[in-house]
């Protein structure tokens, strides 16, 4: 096993927030003295819903726990899923029947297999153990809350205050998932911030029950193509595992400058430190599109390895080159002189044109354009990217190379 500083940033890569971090470094210390893996616990809704990349954050997350040596359990709230979740919406969520619960659960278990490792994962229905307990058992887990402790919750909280009816039965939802935690004697769970209130209420019951509590590793919730909506297949912000290959890379161009190391933090693979290095070549100026194509190309191979290439090429004839002569001039530009004002010397020193003014002559004639597209005097502080195919006049052209 890795060593616990390595692990531990790996574990913290892109998280929002890690409560009990000493406990989890200790866990994580006997872990590699013991040369065992430690158990992650993730609790899913049999809600079923097709995976995107912003329910992937959680997932990779465990991913990258289970290539460290740890093993995941994940549970499916079938039991709870039959009672019903208080949602956050203005009234509980409608009980689910025994025929749902298992269609749901596995449609959820074939997706989250493309991305978690199957061989590592153990996947169990929490109606094993919660049907089990008697009435007895259950008013004595009720003792460990109080109301006021339920009604911290946003959701609670809001409905009371509003005068909306709360079940009684919605009460022993968080309780119910907390117990799972202590029924798998989880050492970590791992969940959005979303989930906040149910999993340290899975580490407050494991402490009143004489058990070592779990770490609680919360992930952020990923913002969509708009850049500021969380993912939403119902936003249309969304970019889909299941999406073909292209259209994916397309996606992951489309996403905002300024989320372009949250995502490699949140849905990619990629070490810390290797994150960290990219930021700072951004921060020194690096071509954010050049980042972000190197992106595409890191997401769309984990869910299409054999494609990528396909769809990079696809992306380039589509998207960039529309219908450009393949065999044309490479022209290689500074990095430090990467605009389209910054390279005009170097076009006249490569015969492109005469002299600068002979080049803003033509821009204002409408005779530059890149990828296609007819550039005009506002352009040109056009960042290039290698690969962008500069038109100068009727027939010139050159491919831009850093």
């Amino acid at each position: 096993m890795k060593s616990v500083e390595e692990q531990m940033k790996i574990i913290a890569k892109g998280a929002k927030e890690i409560v009990g971090e000493e406990e989890l470094r200790n866990k994580l210390a006997r872990a590699v003295t013991e040369e065992r893996g430690l158990i992650i616990k993730l609790g899913l809704d049999p809600s079923a819903p097709d995976i995107h990349l912003g329910h992937s954050v959680v997932l990779r997350k465990i991913r990258q726990m289970q290539e460290l040596g740890h093993r995941a359990v994940i549970v499916i709230g079938d039991f709870t899923g039959k009672i019903g979740d208080p949602t956050g919406k203005s009234k509980g969520r409608v009980a689910l029947s025994d025929e749902q619960v298992k269609e749901n659960a596995k449609t959820y278990t074939d997706q989250i297999f493309e991305i978690v490792d199957k061989e590592k994962t153990e996947v169990v229905f929490n109606s094993s153990w919660l049907k089990k307990l008697d009435f007895e058992e259950v008013i004595r887990l009720a003792a460990s809350v109080t109301v006021a402790r339920i009604l911290e919750r946003d959701d609670f909280s809001e409905r009371y205050k509003n005068n909306v009816p709360i079940g009684l039965h919605e009460f022993f939802y968080p309780l119910m998932q907390a117990y799972d935690s202590v029924a798998l004697k989880a050492d970590i769970e791992i969940g959005g911030t979303d989930q906040t209130f149910n999993i340290l209420m899975g580490r407050s019951l494991q402490k009143w029950m004489g058990l070592e509590p779990q770490a609680a590793v919360f992930m952020p919730i990923l913002e969509g193509l708009d850049g500021v909506e969380k993912m939403s297949k119902s936003l249309g912000n969304y970019i889909g595992i299941h999406e073909p290959a292209s259209i994916m890379f397309k996606k992951v161009m489309e996403v905002q400058d300024s989320l372009i190391i949250r995502y490699y933090e949140l849905v990619t693979d990629e070490h810390p430190d290797k994150v960290i290095e990219i930021k700072k070549e951004l921060e020194k100026g690096k071509n954010p599109r050049d980042v972000k194509y190197e992106l595409a190309r890191i997401i769309t191979s984990l869910y299409h390895k054999e494609e990528v290439e396909e769809a990079e090429k696809y992306y380039r004839e589509a998207f960039i080159n529309k219908g450009i002569p393949e065999d044309i001039p490479e022209l290689i530009i500074d990095l430090e002189k990467d605009n389209l004002a910054g390279i005009i010397p170097r076009l006249t020193e490569e015969k492109y044109i005469s002299s600068g003014s002979d080049f803003r002559r033509l821009l204002a004639q409408g005779g530059i354009s890149l990828n296609g597209e007819v550039l005009t005097q506002g352009d040109l502080d056009q960042v290039l990217i290698c690969g962008d195919v500069l038109k100068i006049g009727k027939k010139k052209f050159a491919r831009i190379i850093k």
